[in-house]
C-alpha cells in the first residue's frame, strides 16, 4: 500500500493495480485498470466534485458513476 498525498484534503492510496481516492477522509473514486475511474454518484459538497473532477483528469481515464457502496466496497 501506498499513500500519495496529491493536494490539499486529497489523497491517494495505491492498493496493488487499483487506486482510491480520498476527498478529506472519504473515498470518492477509484481507478482501476481497464475499466477506469469508477467515481461515487452521491453528492458531497462542490469541493469534493471538484476533486473528483481534477481527480480524472489526473488519471486520464474514462469516467463511470458508481454507487457509494460500490467504491467503500473497493476502498476496503
Amino acid at each position: 500500500m501506498k499513500l500519495k498525498n496529491v493536494g490539499s484534503n486529497q489523497t491517494e492510496v495505491q492498493r496493488g493495480e487499483i487506486t482510491v481516492f480520498y476527498s478529506y477522509s472519504t473515498p470518492v473514486a477509484v481507478f482501476i485498470p481497464g475499466r477506469g475511474a469508477l467515481v461515487t454518484s452521491q453528492h458531497y459538497s462542490r469541493t469534493t466534485s471538484k476533486h473528483i473532477t481534477q481527480c480524472v483528469a489526473r488519471w486520464g481515464a474514462t469516467r463511470t458513476e458508481v454507487t457509494q457502496a460500490e467504491i467503500d466496497a473497493l476502498a476496503a
